[in-house]
């Protein structure tokens, strides 16, 4: 129970009342449903139930709370960062792989026969018209 509530209900107890006042009259609300958000914070708040030591008491459930919460958050932007870096890397590597394709169809178009002859033809070199000799080699005992 609430320590101060304690005191002043104890000294009201204890004061003599000279003239008793009359309290004005406020508007009876029905009570609220048994299990709404509106009956649990009014127990909570205004029927006293949580104290000052029940607050330090549940100071360090709360940092743990809090520690929690920053390392979801933590956690989420690195997923994020992570995310974004997969997406650049993805799009990095399609790029060279288009570049690579490109690169290796210019290369098969120069090595052919006919691309190879037109450059080498200005070095003076031509193109073989009859067909190579096969050179034999006799070995003696």
């Amino acid at each position: 129970m609430n320590r101060f509530r304690e005191k002043i209900e104890e000294e009201l107890a204890n004061e003599d009342p000279i003239e008793e006042l009359e309290e004005p009259k406020l508007k009876k609300r029905e009570p609220a449903k048994e299990g709404s958000a509106t009956a649990f914070f009014r127990k909570l708040f205004v029927d006293g139930a949580v104290s000052k030591e029940a607050a330090t008491d549940m100071l360090p459930y709360l940092v743990f709370l809090c520690v929690i919460g920053m390392i979801y958050i933590a956690n989420s932007h690195m997923a994020v960062k992570r995310i974004r870096d997969i997406d650049r890397l993805s799009k990095e590597v399609k790029e060279l792989s288009w570049e690579y394709k490109s690169l290796k169809a210019e290369l098969m178009f120069k090595s052919k026969m006919t691309e190879v002859a037109k450059k080498v033809d200005t070095l003076g070199l031509r193109e073989l018209i009859e067909p190579p000799k096969k050179i034999v080699v006799e070995v003696r005992q």
